[in-house]
């Protein structure tokens, strides 16, 4: 089926708030929250397939290009009973899959959901559930990106989670409880921006991969990903020829933020950094160089020194098992002093999640380079894609350390006795 998309008109393709409040409701045909509008400003003018009925079911599919990549898109129609999802709108998520797994094209879905709809009773959970099964068939077979412009709630919080990468618009909520019902039960007083807000997922839960800066932003990051993740071969882009060497400290203890660097190796302004606000102390991006989509994983020292933890193991496995199962070369820029010790991080399951760090490098297929920029130390040298998990080729910075630890705290272990006699006030000059 095919349907011809309204114009869209002057105000609706200014970055409006998706749940921004209004005095008076506008008439669909000129609400921002209108999907068709949302659907022609994310993909390319003129492409726009409508593939499903414009109707009161809760959602739209379309198919059509992203910068020339074939694609297909689905959107909550915020403006019917708030986008919730009963079985016809779920109905037509699942078409969408159908779709996109038969053209073997990523999917892009654009979240403004309360979730399901309750007069449907259990037939609209089995719907939804439908939705969370299409979803999962379609892992690791094509690119899934979810933007979340308004409410995902409920039901709705899991589908963005299914995807591949999220991107969060800064009046979009993620929760699957909202205030009323936390507030009932656990006695907890939070209002929505605290509980599933930008902050809440992009920083500290880790459900979010992109913050935006608006609606318009995300998606546009949105249409950044799928053509990373759709066109992989060469692109005409700006190959970068910074001096990557006057990027580094001249010291080796001083720290210093690792963005520079992926910049510099990058093809201009080809960037695209994900999960930049939850367990920074390892970046991970996609980007191109010399023109052919590449993933980068680098630790930062700037941040806890560089080392690994449990958060970024996990962050960086997630990322290395997406990479590899779209057939993304990875580049993986390694200055990194150890595990971050303590107790809280062996309560965090520390050995859990950098097994899976370990796992996700061994296992992957695709090409792997590692730069060793300063030092690799310890079990973390091996978690960063050393020779021994089959990096493809490992190569090191002139003046670069690999070792089991640093050279100071090997002495203090290995002539811990004969340091055990020594003025406290000397002891540097010892160990050195």
């Amino acid at each position: 089926m095919t349907a011809t998309v309204p114009t869209v008109p002057q105000t609706a393709t200014e970055n409006a708030p998706a749940a921004a409040p209004k005095k008076e409701k506008l008439p669909r045909e000129q609400d921002p929250r209108n999907p068709n509008f949302r659907l022609q400003a994310l993909l390319d003018y003129g492409s726009v397939e409508l593939i499903t009925a414009d109707d009161d079911s809760g959602m739209l599919a379309a198919v059509g290009t992203i910068n020339g990549c074939r694609v297909v898109a689905f959107c909550s129609d915020a403006t019917v009973m708030g986008g919730a999802m009963g079985v016809q709108g779920c109905d037509v998520v699942v078409k969408a899959y159908e779709r996109a797994m038969n053209d073997r094209v990523p999917i892009l879905g654009i979240w403004h959901s309360g979730g399901a709809r309750l007069a449907e009773g259990v037939l609209s959970l089995h719907a939804v559930g439908r939705i969370f099964h299409a979803m999962t068939r379609a892992s690791g077979q094509i690119p899934q990106i979810s933007m979340v412009l308004g409410f995902a709630a409920g039901g709705a919080a899991y589908g963005p989670a299914l995807t591949d990468v999220v991107i969060l618009a800064p009046e979009g909520r993620i929760f699957v409880t909202g205030p009323d019902v936390v507030r009932s039960v656990t006695g907890e007083d939070v209002d929505m921006l605290r509980l599933g807000g930008p902050d809440t997922h992009g920083r500290r839960s880790g459900v979010v991969h992109v913050v935006a800066d608006d609606e318009q932003h995300a998606i546009d990051e949105g249409r950044r990903l799928a053509t990373l993740l759709a066109s992989q071969g060469l692109i005409a882009d700006e190959v970068a020829d910074d001096d990557l060497a006057s990027l580094l400290p001249e010291s080796a203890r001083r720290a210093y933020d690792v963005h520079p660097l992926i910049n510099g190796l990058l093809d201009d302004g080809s960037t695209l950094e994900l999960h930049a606000r939850w367990a920074p102390n390892v970046t991970v991006a996609l980007g191109r160089l010399a023109g052919r989509t590449v993933g980068v994983v680098a630790n930062n020292p700037l941040r806890l020194g560089g080392c690994l933890d449990s958060l970024s193991a996990e962050k960086a496995a997630r990322f290395v098992r997406m990479c590899d199962t779209f057939g993304v070369p990875l580049v993986v820029l390694v200055d990194v002093p150890g595990y971050l010790p303590g107790v809280g991080q062996e309560w965090d399951g520390v050995v859990r999640r950098g097994a899976k760090l370990l796992h996700a490098f061994a296992e992957a297929v695709v090409p792997r380079v590692t730069l060793v920029t300063r030092k690799a130390y310890g079990g973390a040298y091996i978690a960063m894609n050393a020779r021994s998990l089959g990096a493809t080729k490992v190569f090191a910075w002139p003046g670069a350390e690999v070792a089991v630890m640093g050279p100071v705290a090997a002495v203090r272990i290995l002539h811990r006795r004969k340091l055990a006699g020594v003025a406290d006030d000397v002891r540097p000059q010892v160990e050195a």
